[in-house]
């Protein structure tokens, strides 16, 4: 892993001139984690989108260097490893299918062996060759960490990490939070009190006090 550090400066994001959320700051270098607490509604997931250059920020910067190179909001993915709730996985194919589908097109190239390793990690090894639709919730969400982990990224964002998730699975997303901040960040939005203590620090979200009509559904939460 390519060591990475991620600056925010003075974020802020409106959804049709209603402020979400503001002035939010912060700079994490390798081995460092942040959780992002705050109420329903308050803009966890905006802002790791925003972080995860899905959404742009009405206002603010968001720099991720690679090696003291600054890395172009485009190639952003290259190193962002992502699970989320409404990140969608192809049903229709394998859940080996779904790695080397993804695996293309993030222009990588890993191999069987590899894939492999990354199910038997989330204990997705024997279903391998079965289509995603058959899965439960929480087997798609374990596929979901296995397709963020494949590229060992240096930034990994978890949005309410634990969905869906028995205690073995809360276990397996446990040890790739240790593993993630040997050397890599880590940012996690949640309003589970036991997500939030792993974190070395809290930043709380709470919207700019202004009338009006909340954002839509998916984009303030």
């Amino acid at each position: 892993m390519t060591l990475v550090q991620l600056t925010a400066s003075g974020l802020r994001k409106d959804f049709n001139r209603r402020p979400v959320f503001s002035d939010i700051s912060f700079q994490l270098r390798p081995g460092q984690t942040l959780a992002v607490a705050g109420r329903n509604g308050s803009g966890k997931s905006t802002l790791l989108k925003i972080v995860a250059s899905l959404l742009s920020p009405t206002a603010g910067t968001v720099t991720l260097t690679v090696g003291g190179n600054e890395v172009p909001a485009r190639w952003m993915f290259r190193h962002i490893g992502m699970v989320a709730p409404y990140l969608h996985l192809y049903e229709e194919f394998t859940a080996l299918e779904n790695l080397s589908l993804i695996d293309r097109i993030r222009g990588a190239a890993h191999t069987a062996a590899e894939y492999e390793k990354l199910l038997a990690m989330v204990s997705l090894e024997r279903r391998k060759h079965d289509v995603v639709r058959t899965f439960s919730s929480g087997m798609k969400q374990r596929l979901k960490y296995a397709l963020a982990w494949m590229e060992r990224p240096g930034l990994l964002l978890l949005d309410e990490p634990r969905t869906n998730l028995d205690a073995d699975g809360i276990s397996m997303v446990r040890s790739l939070f240790e593993e993630q901040r040997r050397d890599g960040i880590v940012i996690v939005a949640t309003n589970e009190e036991d997500d939030a203590v792993m974190c070395d620090d809290t930043i709380e979200i709470s919207a700019p006090r202004r009338g009006g009509m909340p954002p839509p559904a998916g984009e303030g939460s």
